[in-house]
């Protein structure tokens, strides 16, 4: 996952130019579906079948039909994996039910993807399941299909973010396999599913896989290589979205001094571990791999304004017009929110300004720390805080 207690602790061509952004402070928090009782929710996917149906992930292992009605107090348990021993022991808290995604043919086939750990042996599970044909709002559990699991050699860093891109391709997040420093070295290691961005097909097998590799995959037919390599050179990322463009935002959480958002592209190497945002990371001094070509982040902010940044999206809502073409963003450790504005065609940042940030009361206590900014149904902002629950920024 994204909370990195060893380091201090997912929309036009473009974007084009767009109002002004606030100063900072000049928006708040209220909160959104205030009866429900929630623990760590860390995803919120809309179901794209047209039922409006909002679909909340909680890392302890289910996944909610939050209610029509936002004062309900009662949301439908769609799925439920408590019973998997998700995480290692109470403590270690970045393993667990980490990412969900539709099918683009959700509608017609009932296909959704999760990503989850495992332990003994300690691994990331990708699984392929179905709605029940009887009840739309529940599970077939009996239709699990396994398609792919990552072996990890420690319990945080898991990341666990999925998204299928506008290709109808899925993406998924790999984090380094965690501990610190990149020990095992997986990030630069194309022949590792660690430290990655990974792209497959699920509509297809390929050998002995359960899901095809894209023809056009940077390392597809290599030999020493991954096929299913996207991107490499990633941390822990925490926070992938695609625009309305198709650029892929993804959020990387840092280790020691710099957090950083990254427009991710085909073979493109983001550094880690010889470089954390856009600086060498001083802990390697061994040489980068022979013709590494670096890609420097968007954009960076030191641990002076935060310890692990949550990514969130590129807003087009309605609510909140001075940020539409805004990429909105924050810090689980500050509780900070700011909205950055990119231009993608000059790959040039125009702007970065802090929107909000919670105060802690007097026991130290109540800040807003964010796992994931999210679009509702209705293409708004939702925020989802670790302490169990959800926020609307409103002006």
């Amino acid at each position: 996952m994204k909370y990195d207690v060893l380091c201090s602790v997912v929309l036009a061509v473009g974007l084009m130019a767009s109002p002004s952004l606030v100063e900072a402070q000049s928006y708040k928090v209220e909160p959104a579906f205030p009866n429900l009782v929630l623990e760590r929710p860390v995803s919120l996917v809309v179901a794209p079948d047209g039922s409006g149906r909002q679909f909340l992930v909680q890392q302890r292992g289910k996944i909610l039909i939050l209610p029509k009605d936002e004062a309900g107090s009662e949301a439908k348990v769609f799925l439920d994996f408590t019973d998997r021993k998700m995480e290692a022991k109470d403590g270690l808290f970045e393993e667990g039910l980490l990412g969900l995604a539709f099918h683009p043919k959700f509608k017609e086939n009932g296909k959704f993807y999760v990503y989850y750990s495992q332990q003994d042996l300690k691994r990331s599970v990708i699984s392929e399941l179905q709605v029940s044909k009887e009840d739309a709002d529940k599970v077939d559990a009996s239709s699990e299909r396994i398609l792919m699991e990552i072996p990890q050699p420690f319990w945080n860093h898991n990341s666990g973010n999925l998204t299928f891109g506008p290709d109808g391709y899925l993406y998924i997040g790999s984090g380094d396999g965690g501990k610190r420093d990149d020990i095992t070295r997986a990030a630069q290691n194309a022949f590792s599913l660690l430290g990655k961005v990974l792209r497959i097909d699920v509509n297809g097998k390929q050998g002995s896989r359960q899901y095809a590799i894209p023809k056009d995959n940077p390392y597809a037919g290599q030999v020493g290589a991954r096929e299913e390599v996207f991107a490499l050179g990633i941390r822990n990322p925490w926070g992938m979205s695609f625009d309305e463009a198709g650029n892929l935002w993804v959020a990387d959480v840092g280790q020691d001094i710099w957090e950083e958002i990254n427009i991710v592209e085909k073979g493109g190497n983001y550094g880690w571990s010889f470089r954390e945002g856009a600086r060498p990371f001083a802990l390697r001094t061994d040489a980068p791999p022979q013709g590494a070509q670096f890609i420097d982040p968007i954009h960076e902010y030191s641990h002076a304004e935060g310890i692990s940044i949550t990514g969130g999206f590129v807003y087009r809502g309605k609510k909140l017009s001075k940020l539409v073409g805004s990429y909105v963003y924050g810090d689980w450790g500050s509780g900070r929110i700011w909205a950055l504005k990119y231009d993608v065609a000059a790959k040039k940042k125009v702007g970065n300004e802090k929107l909000f940030e919670s105060e802690l009361d007097a026991k130290g206590k109540g800040r807003v720390q964010p796992t994931a900014f999210c679009e509702d149904v209705n293409g708004e902002l939702l925020i989802l805080d670790w302490n169990g629950k959800l926020f609307r920024l409103v002006e």
